[in-house]
């Protein structure tokens, strides 16, 4: 599915119930060209500020149920906030960006838009945001409950040690000890070991007799 740009009635389709206004403001506002894209595995969305004649440009994967579609778009209006107010001059995920985006999740959360398990992950996440769209994992368990899942698609942490599992692309891995907050993964065909997210998604290896 190649990138496309949203348009923004349609944008309704992707987003929680009773957020559509408050959202088509800032784009209209900040004038922002919003693309809905295809699956990205290290990112979920992605801002591009404005410059040589274009405007603010915005992109979320179009795969994220609504209220982590809502929750990544946000994000980034957070970056645009920023950009808006200092420029270069800031760290992306420093303590401008993070003040941006609690002020914005806040408000979204006073909209009641989200089920309360989201909501009380949002409230923790107030105090201290994710650098990374995919790097709160208490957020991302819980966003994770509102996905639409193929048979067999399951988190690493969920599969028992020494399961066989497959990601994106057909690689076959063993799940070995946890170190950390992640799994050590063995690939079955190399031998070589790797680092997983306990909230990776991946699909489950029968081992037929």
């Amino acid at each position: 599915m190649p990138k496309q740009e949203a348009p923004l009635l349609q944008l309704q389709d992707y987003l929680p119930q009773g957020s559509f206004e408050e959202v088509l403001y800032y784009l209209q506002h900040y004038k922002v060209h919003l693309t809905i894209t295809r699956q990205r595995q290290t990112i979920l969305g992605d801002y591009r500020h404005a410059h040589a004649g274009q405007t603010h440009r915005i992109s979320v994967n179009g795969n994220l149920n609504k209220y982590a579609f809502l929750i990544t778009l946000l994000h980034e209006l957070a970056h645009l906030f920023t950009y808006e107010q200092f420029g270069h001059r800031v760290m992306a995920h420093g303590k401008e960006w993070k003040n941006e985006f609690s002020k914005i999740l806040a408000k979204f959360l006073l909209k009641k838009v989200f089920p309360a398990d989201i909501e009380k992950a949002l409230m923790q996440t107030l105090q201290n945001p994710a650098a990374s769209s995919c790097g709160d994992e208490k957020l991302l368990r819980v966003l994770n409950h509102y996905d639409v899942k193929k048979p067999g698609v399951v988190l690493v942490e969920d599969l028992h040690e020494g399961a066989l599992f497959k990601i994106k692309g057909g690689r076959i891995f063993k799940k070995g000890e946890k170190v950390r907050k992640r799994y050590k993964c063995l690939e079955v065909k190399t031998g070589k070991l790797y680092l997983f997210s306990a909230v990776y998604e991946v699909e489950l290896v029968v081992v037929k007799d």
